[in-house]
């Protein structure tokens, strides 16, 4: 039987408009799940750079202000705060291991910034234990969310499951449906004719194979969530291209993996989830898997 999570939704702090706009996507979340929401900033300098001495006052200050800010907006949410004595990168990936998910704000089309400087970004969302969601600070003149939740399957066994269940959830606290992309073969450089080039030299039977195995994967959720609807979308080509444009219609959010084990110093965290990353305009969740 499963047991409902009580780990919290932990949203990382800086002040920032990006911050901000995670900060109010996060208390959303939060409620939709029924979770407790936690704030934390971590608020030690880093080390490549001459330190500026931290001020504990100021950062609680900060924490507090936020925190009071979202507790008046969503009174029926737990919200709790945490003062990480750390870097931010070190920090945020410690409070990953207790968080049902770990949301960053970001800015625009590049690198995740916000509370995060340059390469800080991608070490915590490469070695994060669980989810991170990164949202844009133009997502909170959103007035409307979107009604598909996009998850990028490059896996079809049991690897998937991590990356479904996340998706399925998502879709189902928003009433949204799911939709599986899958992409086989190599990426193209010949453009939109090559599946029907390749059909007719014989390859019909591997994309057969790919379809009835994306089915296979999202049966059990299927049964598990009767009540999201579910579309498939089957390619050949470049993952990446495919899953963006499966995101241009107003996604809610897109889900994308990256492998669990990593080398401790890797901040590498794969094409198709940097490519999302750096274009998708909805929020991005990468979940560890694997």
């Amino acid at each position: 039987m499963n047991v409902p999570s009580t780990r919290p939704v932990a949203v990382g702090i800086d002040g920032s408009a990006e911050s901000q706009a995670a900060l109010e996507w996060a208390a959303r979340e939060a409620t939709r799940r029924g979770l407790p929401l936690r704030l934390a900033h971590a608020w030690m300098e880093e080390t490549l750079f001459v330190p500026t001495p931290p001020d504990e006052t100021v950062a609680r200050r900060l924490l507090d202000q936020a925190a009071a800010e979202v507790s008046a907006g969503h009174p029926e949410l737990s919200v709790t705060t945490r003062l990480v004595p750390d870097t931010a990168a070190s920090g945020l990936v410690s409070e990953s291991s207790e968080a049902e998910l770990l949301v960053l704000g970001s800015r625009g089309h590049g690198a995740v910034i916000g509370f995060l400087l340059g390469s800080v970004s991608q070490p915590v969302i490469a070695h994060a234990a669980c989810p991170v969601v990164s949202v844009r600070a133009t997502e909170a003149r959103r007035t409307t969310e979107g009604d598909e939740v996009v998850v990028g399957l490059r896996d079809l066994g049991p690897d998937s499951g991590r990356l479904l269940d996340f998706a399925f959830t998502s879709a189902a606290v928003r009433g949204a449906a799911v939709r599986a992309v899958h992409v086989w073969g190599a990426p193209s450089m010949f453009g939109s004719d090559v599946p029907d080039m390749l059909q007719q030299r014989g390859h019909q039977p591997v994309e057969d194979q790919q379809a009835a195995l994306l089915s296979e994967a999202l049966a059990p959720w299927r049964e598990r969530h009767p009540s999201v609807r579910v579309a498939e979308r089957l390619r050949f080509g470049n993952a990446s291209e495919e899953l963006l444009a499966a995101t241009s219609h107003g996604a809610a959010m897109v889900v994308v993996g990256r492998r669990l084990h990593r080398p401790r110093l890797s901040p590498h965290i794969g094409g198709v989830a940097h490519a999302a990353l750096h274009h998708a305009a909805c929020p991005v969740a990468v979940v560890p898997y694997g």
